[in-house]
């Protein structure tokens, strides 16, 4: 049978994103985590996963044992961290797969010992330090009081420790102090020479600060092309670009209403271009009546009304040469999604992981 071109797709480009993974390299000068979570920001797990494999990475940061067991499953041997605290459900898989787990407390390392030692292994973790995310880790306070019990565990080899920044983009006060607290847990727990990986910055920190004694970097959003610091966006490469298609062209009397609600109402006669992609494919919603645009023929076009589950339409009254297939790009290059995210009161982050499983995701670029 035949197979129609897709409504709704997401190019994905592989040269771009090694591109900003050579500039993770430059700033911070260290072994790289990945961190892949959420689908690799709503890229593709398994074909990102697969291509930074290639790359020389140390470690792939993803949220859960999920996400985990879909890339070991897609044959990928890099070593997985896990970035948050885990469950006594999750423990035992963690354990017979070897993947990394981060410690939050002295129960959650007993277990994992017990787990680690019933099955004759030595478990490799890293200790988490709460330097002020509040959502996991030890305390610096705490620690004195238990470093000789984690020691003590025959299961476990404490081979890293690591903490995170919450304000890097936002707040260079808090951040400055929050480094210099991490440098003195490092010193409290016997040293850099303790720790075989020290880690801290994530991709803010890495564009916006210095590397102290992190000898791991853990770089997200940059990865996928945008700089968390707008002042840094020229060093990365866009590597999302959503797209679809015109299904229809059609003109519009004066005074007709556009998409639900009908807050939009044409003052003229008006060539509207429906556009088959909508938040049922992740586009948001509430950019609408916000002013937000689409890139077709080389021009940008204003949205009208709503933004719908599967459509939306645009105003192309001045471009007599649009029509039914031509492609639309909906954010990359020429929209940034850090504007589509700003005019739906959101962050990048929420956009790409938003993109929903019916937007296909089409690989391309220098492997």
């Amino acid at each position: 049978m035949p197979v129609s071109p897709p409504r709704a797709w997401a190019e994905i480009d592989l040269s771009a994103m090694r591109h900003n993974l050579e500039v993770a390299r430059e700033a911070g000068g260290s072994a790289i985590m990945a961190v892949v979570k959420a689908g690799a920001y709503g890229h593709g797990l398994e074909e990102v996963a697969r291509f930074l494999a290639g790359c020389g990475i140390e470690f792939f940061g993803v949220a859960n044992v999920g996400e985990a067991r879909r890339i070991a499953e897609a044959g990928v041997d890099t070593r997985i961290y896990l970035l948050g605290p885990t469950w006594e459900g999750e423990r035992e898989e963690i354990v017979a797969r070897g993947w990394t787990p981060c410690l939050s407390n002295v129960e959650e390392a007993a277990h994992f010992d017990a787990l680690a030692t019933a099955a004759g292994k030595r478990l490799r973790v890293h200790l988490a330090v709460d330097t002020g995310m509040g959502r996991g880790g030890f305390v610096a306070a705490e620690l004195p009081g238990v470093t000789d019990k984690l020691a003590s565990f025959p299961g476990l080899e404490i081979e890293g420790v690591g903490s995170h920044l919450p304000s890097a983009d936002e707040d260079e006060e808090f951040t400055r102090g929050q480094i210099a607290s991490f440098r003195e847990v490092i010193d409290l727990l016997g040293g850099t020479e303790r720790f075989r990986y020290i880690h801290l910055l994530n991709s803010a920190g890495l564009l916006g600060y210095e590397r102290g004694s992190c000898n791991l970097v853990r770089p997200g959003l940059m990865l996928y092309g945008i700089s968390p610091l707008p002042a840094m966006q020229g060093r990365l490469k866009n590597v999302m670009t959503l797209k679809s298609r015109v299904t229809l062209v059609r003109t519009l009397p004066a005074g007709h209403g556009v998409s639900y609600g009908r807050q939009f109402i044409t003052t003229r006669p008006t060539r509207v271009a429906t556009i088959g992609i909508g938040y049922g494919d992740g586009y948001p919603r509430h950019v609408s009546g916000h002013g937000p645009e689409i890139f077709l023929r080389g021009r940008r076009f204003p949205i009208l009304g709503r933004v719908t589950m599967d459509q939306l339409m645009a105003d192309v009254t001045d471009a007599p040469d649009v029509g039914a297939g031509d492609e639309v790009e909906m954010f990359g290059a020429n929209i940034p999604v850090a504007e589509v995210a700003a005019k739906a009161g959101t962050i990048p982050w929420e956009i790409l992981t938003g993109i929903t499983p019916r937007v296909v995701r089409c690989h391309c670029g220098t492997p």
